[in-house]
């Protein structure tokens, strides 16, 4: 464990004699339970007394049986419920002075000083007004004799951090809130289904999103499914936006689509602040064009469900946080929103986000578009750059006289063929002639290539597994067919999209060079894998929708375990040597342990497992779960495992294994999967057409720099181009894995959520950020 430059060197013991509350307030947000279940995990992991407040801000006013202590069992079960368990209520008392006394005089008289939000930005706020007026409240509840000197010093300060959980995604300074991606779920099995039936009708279908004043939802989802249009409040439509609507469906008919999808978000307004509403679209295409329409306005549907694993790891990772800093807290420090940047947890300051949210509604309110989607944040920014992109059809009449080929190599997985289909229409947008290359780099060698046109990749997004075809043979034995193709088709560049063989492969295409000049062109490696192992990317196309598949099989197998008592599952995750999926799937799914490759494991932690097991059996948490990767040891294999369990268990628990297999591959893609792949896609080929135009020389391309053969990978909080020979350094080839993980250093947090007496390194601190980097207002 790296050396603490805090002074709180024991995680377990910074909440002696504390008391932290949890409450949710506001509207309700799936994973909202999952933060809660961390931060009482965690607040009683580091000895503090933890209380839940029922009914959100109500119930601090009326105090009584609303505020009451949380057992590490109490939360249990409580991962995979939507909604949230211990109730929200929006509350008017707390509006007032009155009511926020009351609050505090409940507070007071329990000793609690540490409070944890779970709210969207109305009831933080509120929340921080609480904290401003602290001392003024117990001065005048010491006045009017509700409570004590003494009681008044013991509670001089209050802290507060606050968790976004809000479906609209509309909290600036958090890449995602609690519940954006569940909801997104939602949204985008509706439209799957509402498109077969579309289809066969030739319909068009408006769908009216939720998101208040944020367009979030409705652009992801419009990205997510290839919408034919999207309105934002955000970004009104141009002033003859009706004609250009009309056009656009008109010219996706006659290119022989059977459907059109339009996305309107609740909020969506005109130019002149004037809403945008269904009825109207649904008026304006009926009339004009004659095409049989139908709204369906989603509604609380998106609210509810189950969690989706992005916001059960979220929830559980904000949890974690929000403890952190609240027993970080000092007097001095201000009120913090704990969120995710990237893959990185971050600490914000709750007031400067609120006013940047504020900031939002202003510039829209001003008719200052631009600045509006410019303060959403990057992340809201790139999506809808992505989208302006890839929904202009008409590809430009000068041809580039550029040929950029596409492969898909390794297993299959899901969001593949987003990648394809963004990386097709963003080479045709550019004026290239794309090229599919079907079966791998076998079909590279055998000539299995044929062009590729805007509306043969239509409706790709939703769809699993490789269109193209995929192969795992690597191009090492086949390299003199390859550069023969190469030249025969004028190949000029190369996506490549797949698992550890599209990255090895590209290697072995880069160290050909020396000896056929027909692969000195621009080539880029797209990572896609269920396994998350590519070198240069956190990560990988495909690895989410995965880890939703076992959780959602875990889910099941939990509720097996609970009905039957007694009982613990042994699960086999795929992942190669990663233990990627093992890990996140753990997380979300609440394991007691997951076995990976990366953390050795020898026969005495097998045994601590057991006897935690045998302790657990004696709560009223009768049932375990256990998680093992693949190929996690050659030894103590999932039948050792069992077996051992077996034993060691008789007549406390039994046993029951799964081996998952290849369902992990299948399905059909996540929205988180859909929109990585779309903007990857896009991505790659605008980095290839730059790249295209440095190495033109005297009438030909000639790329052999190490800069010309990139992974393009997701890097903490970027997407960022990295060339293959640099990242070899990083790479065990022979495990087929990098050398350096970030999903290693959250493994802590899986253990002590399933009561491990384990230290966790507080070394890394989130430290407070700043949200107002540079306002694009006044420019």
């Amino acid at each position: 464990m790296s050396k603490d430059p805090h002074p709180a060197a024991d995680p377990t013991k910074m909440g002696l004699s504390r008391s932290i509350a949890v409450l949710t307030s506001g509207g309700d947000a799936q994973g909202m339970n999952a933060a809660v279940r961390a931060t009482v995990r965690v607040g009683l992991y580091t000895g503090a007394k933890v209380y839940f407040v029922h009914e959100g801000y109500q119930g601090l006013v009326d105090g009584g049986d609303n505020i009451c202590p949380a057992t590490w069992e109490s939360v249990s079960m409580m991962l995979q419920l939507g909604g949230t368990v211990i109730g929200s209520a929006r509350c008017q008392d707390f509006r007032t002075r009155e009511g926020r006394m009351k609050a505090a005089c409940n507070l007071v008289k329990l000793g609690i000083t540490n409070l944890c939000v779970i709210g969207g930005d109305g009831s933080l706020t509120g929340a921080n007004q609480f904290r401003t007026e602290w001392s003024g409240l117990l001065g005048d509840l010491v006045k009017a004799g509700k409570i004590t000197d003494t009681e008044a010093k013991k509670s001089s300060h209050l802290n507060i951090v606050g968790m976004v959980g809000s479906i609209d995604n509309d909290f600036c300074g958090t890449d995602m809130t609690i519940g954006t991606d569940s909801a997104l779920h939602r949204i985008i099995e509706v439209v799957d289904a509402i498109t077969t039936t579309a289809q066969s009708h030739q319909r068009t279908f408006i769908l009216e999103v939720m998101g208040r004043h944020c367009g979030y939802l409705a652009l992801v989802s419009a990205l997510s499914c290839g919408a034919d249009w999207v309105f934002i409040p955000e970004m009104p439509p141009d002033e003859d936006w009706e004609d250009h609507l009309c056009r656009r469906l008109a010219d996706q008919r006659s290119r022989g689509s059977r459907l059109n999808v339009i996305i309107v978000a609740e909020g969506a307004m005109s130019r002149d602040g004037k809403p945008i509403t269904s009825e109207q679209i649904k008026k304006l295409v009926t009339d004009r064009l004659g095409f049989d329409t139908r709204i369906t306005v989603l509604g609380h549907v998106q609210r509810g469900g189950t969690p989706s694993a992005f916001d059960r790891i979220l929830g559980s990772r904000m949890g974690v946080e929000a403890v952190m800093a609240l027993l970080e807290a000092t007097p001095q420090t201000p009120a913090c929103v704990v969120s995710l940047s990237g893959n990185q947890a971050v600490r914000l300051p709750l007031m400067e986000c609120v006013q940047v949210t504020k900031d939002v509604t202003t510039a829209m309110a001003e008719g200052r578009f631009e600045d509006a989607i410019k303060l959403r944040g990057k992340s809201f920014e790139n999506n809808w750059n992505t989208y302006k992109l890839l929904a202009h059809i008409n590809p430009p009449d000068v041809k580039s006289n550029i040929n950029v080929a596409i492969v898909n190599v390794g297993a299959p997985c899901a969001g593949m063929n987003a990648a394809v289909r963004s990386a097709v229409r963003m080479g045709l947008i550019q004026g290239h002639t794309m090229l599919a290359v079907h079966d791998g780099f076998d079909g590279l060698a055998h000539g299995q290539i044929e062009p590729i046109t805007w509306t043969s990749v239509t409706g790709w997004t939703g769809k699993g597994g490789s269109m193209l075809g995929t192969k795992r043979s690597l191009p090492g034995k086949i390299l003199e067919e390859i550069s023969e193709n190469i030249a025969k088709f004028s190949i000029h560049a190369l996506v490549i999209i797949g698992g550890f063989e599209a990255y090895v492969g590209g290697l072995e295409l880069v160290q050909a060079r020396e000896k056929y000049e027909e692969m000195c062109i621009p080539m880029v490696v797209i990572p896609a894998t269920v396994s998350n192992n590519i070198p240069g990317s956190d990560f990988s196309i495909g690895a989410d929708t995965a880890l939703n598949t076992i959780t959602g099989t875990c889910d099941r197998i939990k509720q097996s375990a609970a009905g039957t008592k007694r009982r613990v599952f042994i699960i086999e995750t795929m992942g190669g040597y990663c233990g990627y999926l093992a890990t996140m799937a753990g997380l979300a799914a609440g394991a007691d342990a997951a076995y990976i490759y990366e953390e050795k494991f020898g026969i005495r932690d097998l045994e601590v497992n057991v006897q935690h097991l045998v302790n657990k059996m004696k709560t009223t948490v009768k049932r375990g779960l256990i998680l093992r990767n693949e190929n996690s040891n050659a030894n103590y294999t999932t039948d050792f495992i069992f077996n051992l369990y077996s034993e060691e268990g008789k007549g406390i628990f039994d046993c029951r294994k799964n081996v998952l297999g290849h369902m992990q591959q299948g399905g059909t893609p996540t929205p988180f999967d859909r929109n990585f792949g779309t903007k990857m896609g896009a991505k790659s080929v605008l980095w290839l057409t730059e790249k295209l135009r440095e190495c033109y020389r005297h009438g030909r391309i000639f790329a052999n720099t190490p800069d010309s053969a990139c992974v393009l990978g997701m890097r903490k909080r970027a997407l960022t181009f990295q060339p293959l020979s640099e990242l070899k350094e990083d790479t065990d080839l022979e495990h087929r894995i990098p050398k350096t993980q970030w999903w290693l250093k959250i493994r802590p947090i899986m253990k002590i959520l399933a009561k491990y007496d384990i230290k966790l390194d507080t070394s890394e601190h989130a430290d407070m950020e700043h949200v107002i980097k540079k306002s694009p207002l006044g420019k």
